[in-house]
């Protein structure tokens, strides 16, 4: 949970950052790292507060996020002037916007209520 907290204060504050000093220039990317952002706060807090169904739902979009995202970048990367948090699976972020739902996805499963 300490590398979601970590994820949504960085995406957001740095998407709030962009968005504030230079919208103009990438506002599809900085929109992207804004959703990022969102996504990884309803995370956290569903995470921390047992929401499993929220949990779920936040970390599965995520997922689709940054695979969706990252593929669209890679094959349109004109498209992209600006890096977001999920922009190339997540590199300018050593790639753990990839890896972390794995591991979100993998911490649901094996904490699931039996």
């Amino acid at each position: 949970m300490a590398v979601y907290a970590v994820f949504a204060l960085s995406a957001s504050a740095r998407s709030l950052f962009q968005l504030v000093t230079k919208a103009s220039e990438a506002p599809v990317a900085y929109g992207l790292s804004a959703l990022a952002g969102v996504v990884y706060i309803v995370a956290t807090v569903a995470l921390a507060r047992g929401m499993r169904r929220l949990a779920w739902s936040a970390v599965g979009f995520e997922l689709f996020g940054v695979l969706a995202v990252g593929t669209f970048t890679v094959l349109v990367a004109r498209d992209f002037p600006d890096d977001t948090v999920w922009s190339a699976y997540g590199r300018g972020y050593g790639f753990v916007p990839l890896v972390l739902p794995f591991f979100g996805l993998w911490w649901l499963w094996h904490t699931r209520p039996r």
